[in-house]
């Protein structure tokens, strides 16, 4: 903290001339002060020893020792830690565009393109966050409820043959709470086809927690739960006295649900099957046996609802199971945000690198932790740990593991 003094322009008494003493002083207020962010030049010299007394001696061999400077997260470039940590910050928790970021770095003195900071962005994706996607992609597979959503967005240079105008997707993946820390990772895909999830999570075995799109269905080894807020979206859509019964229903699931958010998944489940079941049972009841035909909205909801009737009664059986989607959807909504600011990715190699770097930061946001020094502790350290050979050096950059959790967490 700086304190800043202000004193009287003159202390000579205005009636006898004389010196004035101090008598005390007071503050008067306190406020912020900005200081603005400031580059510098970092050259790295490796130091050179030999023992002299070794080298006289015909018989010795020349001892030499050399310092030895720590590995760049990318060779041959001035990106250093800081700089690379921070245009991934500002892209993927500022949502700043890397073309705005220029300007930016002009200001600071650093005179480079948003070309060259895409390319500092995915090859430091590739060479060291996508290692940490990687293991937390293991752990995300082994926890038995998975909360799975998507969206669209662009990407210009396709492989598959497409206009750049069609849609790519972006799926996220996130753990629930009940089974251990949070994960959240996302997908750049061509397209939100069956395969595509099916590739992702191969081999996995458990609940995933959706909306009704028919990619979620007839995967092996995987049972659906599906969402209820869209059920109600149905029924909302349905603007008539039945549309406001089916709704009503729906509110009075979701009034239940508040009261059981804090007990335990067992208690969670014990209370579903007293009170949430019997109104699931009546309300599917009296959806099959209303006569709902067309092609109105009435009609639609009620077949909407009608075909999940197994993913919509599968959170009364599993007190860790949500009722709605609804974490997915939250969970996709930075990449909405920062859509909207990046407008699409020239290349699938930047849509990837996207993708990873936006694991990271809601994976870290998540667990509690600053996403920039999160960002900064893995582009210095990883580049020179041998992570290929000792892969469980890995876990102890997860966001939840101690190390990070007290370096990276919340400052108190």
């Amino acid at each position: 903290m700086e304190a800043i003094h202000h004193h009287p322009e003159n202390t000579i008494c205005d009636c006898c001339q004389g010196q004035m003493s101090e008598i005390g002083s007071s503050i008067v207020r306190e406020e912020a002060d900005f200081i603005p962010a400031k580059m510098k030049k970092v050259q790295h010299i490796e130091h050179a020893y030999e023992c002299k007394i070794c080298k006289g001696d015909v018989s010795q061999k020349a001892q030499i020792k050399r310092g030895k400077a720590p590995q760049p997260p990318i060779q041959r470039s001035i990106a250093s830690p800081s700089v690379l940590a921070k245009v991934i910050y500002d892209k993927f928790s500022q949502y700043l565009p890397l073309y705005r970021q220029v300007k930016e770095w002009e200001r600071y003195g650093l005179n480079t393109n948003d070309k060259n900071l895409s390319n500092w962005v995915i090859r430091a994706s590739h060479d060291w966050l996508k290692p940490i996607y990687g293991q937390l992609k293991r752990f995300m597979m082994a926890k038995s409820i998975l909360h799975v959503d998507e969206t669209y967005g662009q990407i210009i240079n396709r492989s598959d043959g497409k206009s750049g105008q069609s849609n790519a997707y972006n799926w996220v993946y996130r753990s629930v709470p009940s089974q251990g820390p949070t994960i959240v990772l996302f997908q750049s895909s061509l397209s939100r086809a069956r395969s595509v999830l099916e590739s992702f999570i191969k081999d996995y075995s458990g609940t995933i927690v959706c909306d009704g799109y028919s990619a979620y269905d007839k995967i092996k080894g995987v049972s659906f739960a599906n969402c209820w807020a869209h059920v109600r979206r149905y029924w909302m859509k349905a603007e008539s006295k039945n549309g406001k019964i089916g709704v009503s229903y729906c509110d009075e699931l979701y009034r239940l649900e508040r009261k059981f958010k804090h007990l335990s998944p067992s208690k969670r489940r014990k209370n579903r099957q007293k009170y949430s079941k019997p109104i699931v049972e009546k309300f599917l009841d009296w959806v099959e046996k209303s006569p709902f035909f067309g092609k109105n909205a009435l009609a639609r909801a009620a077949e909407y609802t009608l075909n999940r009737v197994n993913g919509l009664k599968a959170f009364l059986n599993d007190g860790r199971i949500e009722m709605d989607n609804n974490p997915a959807e939250n969970a996709i909504r930075p990449n909405v945000i920062g859509r909207k600011n990046w407008l699409f990715s020239f290349s699938e190699a930047g849509a990837k690198a996207n993708a990873i770097c936006l694991s990271i930061a809601e994976t870290a946001k998540a667990n509690g932790l600053d996403f920039y020094r999160y960002l900064l502790k893995l582009l210095r350290d990883l580049p020179n740990l041998d992570f290929y050979q000792h892969p469980e050096i890995l876990n102890q950059y997860m966001p939840w593991s101690k190390m990070i959790q007290a370096e990276c967490g919340p400052k108190i």
